[in-house]
């Protein structure tokens, strides 16, 4: 029982691990789309949470801002009725874009979620519903499609594992949930940056051995007697 127990904590730890090196993967990406993470967060984070109070639209969501901006609003209220009623295909366009995001592909983790809340103009939060149901509809067909390659040997042709497959799916579900996230999770860092402890790093000693002081210099001549 004991022995259940230990490995049960450290299935749990390797968890734990994995999903924080996810957490620093969502932000490790160029500058460029850093910034775009952080305003699609915003924006994302500001709906998801406005359905609490009132369900605004994504679109709706944006107004109060432009208009404390100072900023014309009526471009909005265009773009919400040229919206409404035309826009839902883009939920699936989101959850394929989802699906997409990989490690080094994170940008159309950002692509899904701007598909997303357009898609919301015209169905609401159900669009994340539809999203979702895309993306598992087109890992189960995966998943099936790879359980004749579960014992294949990936040598010099292309296969479909289901491990693989399994990683994968949770990897991009994972990248994808988390972008409302990263706005906050930067603000939260920063805050408590200077608070925090960090353990020292292993020093990396070099390889080279040190040259001794006794040794001549290579290419100077010896002095002549």
């Amino acid at each position: 029982m004991g022995a259940a127990f230990a490995g049960r904590l450290g299935r749990v730890k390797e968890q734990r691990q994995e999903l924080v090196r996810l957490c620093r993967c969502a932000v490790a990406r160029p500058r460029w789309q850093l910034v775009a993470a952080v305003a699609v967060s915003l924006w994302s984070a500001a709906w998801v949470l406005g359905q609490v109070r009132g369900a605004p639209s994504p679109l709706d969501v944006l107004r109060a801002p432009v208009a404390w901006a100072g900023a014309p609003t009526g471009w909005l209220e265009a773009a919400s009725a040229w919206c409404e009623g035309r826009t839902s295909f883009l939920a699936v366009v989101g959850g394929l874009l989802w699906a997409m995001t990989t490690e080094r592909q994170q940008l159309s983790a950002l692509l899904g979620w701007v598909a997303v809340m357009l898609a919301a103009e015209s169905t609401g939060y159900g669009a994340v519903h539809r999203a979702l149901l895309a993306l598992a509809c087109l890992l189960v067909v995966l998943g099936v499609a790879s359980i004749p390659g579960r014992r294949a040997f990936v040598v010099d042709r292309v296969a479909l594992i289901p491990r693989d497959v399994l990683r994968a799916g949770s990897t991009a579900l994972a990248l994808s949930a988390v972008v409302p996230l990263v706005a906050p999770g930067l603000a939260v860092a920063a805050l408590l940056r200077p608070y925090v402890t960090r353990p020292p790093r292993p020093r990396q000693w070099s390889s080279a051995k040190p040259r001794s002081e006794s040794a001549e210099p290579v290419g100077v001549p010896a002095p002549r007697g």
